[in-house]
């Protein structure tokens, strides 16, 4: 029941840039390099049960102490597989 509306924008070097996220939505800002989401060893997927039986399947992104998970995480994933179809 909801519709989202990704954005990809280059902002240039983001040392220059000041984003004020909404803290009721975003607990924290970083970045994480394309070449880092590309590798194999920085992608997996979390396996959902319900009622005891599996339910559905979720990409997950790992960048250090972050995890990249839920719809951030599915949005990621279909931007990789337009931005670089034969790497991901």
């Amino acid at each position: 029941g909801m519709v989202v509306a990704p954005v990809l924008a280059n902002l240039g070097p983001l040392e220059d840039v000041t984003l004020t996220p909404n803290p009721e939505e975003v607990e924290e800002v970083f970045t994480i390099p394309l070449d880092h989401l590309l590798q194999a060893e920085n992608q997996g997927y979390t396996h959902f049960r319900a009622k005891g039986r599996y339910s559905y399947t979720l990409p997950v992104f790992l960048h250090g102490p972050y995890k990249v998970w839920g719809l951030t995480a599915i949005i990621t994933e279909l931007t990789l597989e337009l931005l670089a179809p034969d790497l991901y």
